[in-house]
């Protein structure tokens, strides 16, 4: 693994077995992050968004493939070899009540971690810690004993973050971490984890299924569908000049602000219901729904996931052409 990325996973595979028989839920996903940066993973519910970020963190195994964290493949460590790396990757979850004890006060909460892996045993030293922590995220210190029922969405899943945070941990997880909010409240959440990020070094997983949130969060973006990572490029790349057609449909859908760009935008409406995860389409999975599909090539060959037009890696026999992106993603001038 080279010594400038923070995370590699290759070549994962997860399956279930069901009824005598393996289903596979996530084939092949390979994704490099670099120290410091955020990466997102975007696609429809049931893609292997929330699977692959319980791969990351080892809440589940996988049937295959490489996890290499901070140097060390923990792919194959057993509980006991792990706990040591549990400090420094964290899960922020998406919602931030069920998350969260509600027996337990909020100083308690947050406080969990270091008396899990006994980082400050002095219980006057680790209330001042979890109070600074509280203070850091934007939470009233004073409101430590309180319980999670007595505060808003927003503040919740602030919590959440205080708790993520406490270890100082290099990688945080984030599956969906903002869906459950509103609009107002989202941003909020989103700058405080961007301002973290520069203060602590962090390096982030931001999982999300709302692309217009992504957008302003992540250096880099992987589309995925049916277990499989279709398309990843640079945030910019991917938004100006999608080449999977999927890709394209999700942001054909995205609003446009401005009314005048909205106009202009024909949205492309797929096809089709989406296909069981467990039972995916052959070759290219995407090829009951898409609307460049190809018999005989399409359903036939399986697409490699590599470099088109414009740098984006795209996992397509016929990608988007400029022309079609500009039909279906018109871009308002600045």
């Amino acid at each position: 693994m080279s010594e400038t990325l923070a995370l590699e996973l290759d070549q994962l595979d997860v399956a279930y077995r069901v009824r005598g028989i393996d289903r596979q839920v996530l084939r092949g996903v390979s994704l490099a992050v670099r120290p410091g940066e955020t990466v997102g993973l975007v696609g429809e519910s049931g893609c292997g968004k929330s699977t692959t970020a319980r791969l990351v963190t080892r809440l589940i195994e996988p049937t295959s493939g490489s996890i290499n964290f901070d140097g060390v493949e923990i792919a194959g460590l057993k509980r006991r070899q792990l706990k040591p790396l549990r400090r420094e990757m964290q899960m922020i979850f998406q919602d931030p009540y069920s998350s969260l004890n509600p027996r337990k006060t909020v100083g308690s909460i947050i406080g969990e971690p270091f008396q899990i892996h006994g980082v400050e045993k002095d219980e006057k030293k680790r209330k001042r810690l979890v109070q600074d922590l509280m203070d850091t995220v934007g939470l009233n210190p004073e409101h430590y004993n309180r319980l999670p029922h007595q505060f808003s969405g927003g503040q919740r899943q602030r919590i959440g973050v205080a708790r993520a945070i406490a270890l100082k941990p290099k990688l945080i997880v984030a599956d969906e971490p903002v869906s459950a909010l509103d609009v107002s409240i989202q941003a909020q959440v989103i700058n405080l984890l961007r301002d973290l990020q520069r203060e602590l070094g962090l390096t982030i997983i931001f999982i999300a299924h709302d692309l217009s949130v992504v957008r302003h969060v992540c250096d880099r973006v992987a589309v995925m569908y049916l277990g499989k990572i279709v398309e990843m490029a640079s945030s910019e790349d991917l938004y100006g000049h999608p080449r999977h057609p999927y890709t394209g449909a999700l942001l054909s859908a995205v609003p446009v602000p401005d009314p005048r760009f909205g106009k202009q935008k024909q949205r492309q409406v797929l096809g089709g219901d989406v296909p069981s995860p467990a039972n995916p389409p052959s070759a290219c999975r995407f090829h009951t729904r898409c609307p460049k599909f190809v018999e005989g090539h399409c359903d036939v060959e399986e697409p490699l996931l590599d470099a088109k037009d414009g740098g984006n890696l795209a996992a397509c026999h016929y990608p988007l052409t400029d022309q079609e992106v500009a039909r279906r993603v018109p871009t308002p001038a600045a």
